[in-house]
């Protein structure tokens, strides 16, 4: 049985923490491995090794259309056969076969000229940085983001046995080999401890979180979820959240859980709040982190 307890974590700019469920837990954190990913490609493009502009070798698209969801790519989600072969439990396919399934969709539209979320896309923006760093996401989020700001509990998982020590006992079933950019797990702590370090500066310098907040508009308030202004940018959903105010981060979810870890800029006291929680609907957790960040 899927146990449906929230657990959060939240750190305030004045010095404040709190959390509410278990504070050793692990959860597979979903789409927020994306901000990972967009953090290691600037500072990659901080060092040179890797240019945001340029179209990648043999593509029209670019790094940062990859990373803001503007490169027209379709998504692998939209294939009936990979969500039947996930919800069988079946081992993930090749990423060759898995990119030739999803591409053979055809592009959306020309690079730069709409926004749609591809998980595909960031498959080919974590290969990318890959080869060219000459490292592995684990490496280079150990390199960039971990051993930085000292999160102990992240991790890469790659293998079915990496997500049975997860929270939920449906993990268990999962391979992570489905999420084909990759999926980080680890608190609920860390996941906070990531975004509000990102936030604060100590990832990236002033210029290049500029960058990564420079937001494309997306649309308006969403069914069922806090938002009330909807934007992304390069690893970042950010738009608002009525009186909460600016709501900056991600959220995401699998077959069995959803989180969304988002800092809150506009607050009196600016503050970063990550929630995990059981079943489908990822407005469950924006909420409860809208609610927490209305009291600060």
């Amino acid at each position: 049985m899927v146990k449906a307890e929230q657990h959060k974590h939240w750190i305030a700019s004045d010095g404040r923490v709190g959390f509410e469920g278990s504070p050793s837990a692990l959860f597979p954190y979903w789409s927020f491995t994306k901000t990972a990913i967009a953090i290691c490609a600037l500072r990659l493009a901080d060092q040179g090794t890797v240019e945001l502009d340029a179209p990648l070798p043999g593509w029209q698209f670019t790094l940062r259309q990859l990373l803001q969801h503007t490169a027209g790519l379709p998504d692998y989600y939209a294939l009936p056969d990979y969500r039947r072969d996930v919800s069988q439990g079946k081992p993930p396919w090749a990423v060759d076969d898995l990119l030739e399934r999803s591409l053979a969709q055809g592009m959306l539209f020309a690079p730069g000229e709409g926004w749609t979320y591809s998980n595909v896309g960031y498959l080919l923006a974590r290969k990318h940085i890959e080869k060219r760093a000459g490292q592995s996401l684990a490496a280079l989020v150990r390199r960039f983001i971990s051993e930085p700001l000292a999160l102990e509990s992240l991790g890469l998982a790659t293998t079915q046995a990496d997500f049975e020590k997860l929270h939920w006992d449906e993990a268990s079933l999962y391979h992570p080999g489905w999420v084909y950019h990759g999926c980080l797990t680890g608190t609920a702590e860390d996941a906070a401890g990531m975004l509000q370090g990102l936030m604060a500066g100590e990832l990236l310098g002033r210029e290049r979180l500029e960058e990564m907040l420079a937001t494309h508009p997306v649309g308006g308030a969403i069914p069922g979820r806090p938002f009330t202004e909807c934007g992304y940018g390069l690893g970042l959903m950010s738009g608002r959240a009525g009186a909460a105010g600016r709501m900056i981060g991600h959220s995401g979810g699998g077959p069995f859980a959803v989180n969304a870890v988002y800092h809150f800029p506009d607050r009196p006291v600016p503050v970063t709040v990550a929630c995990f929680t059981a079943g489908p609907d990822e407005g469950v957790p924006e909420h409860a982190v809208a609610r927490i960040a209305l009291s600060f």
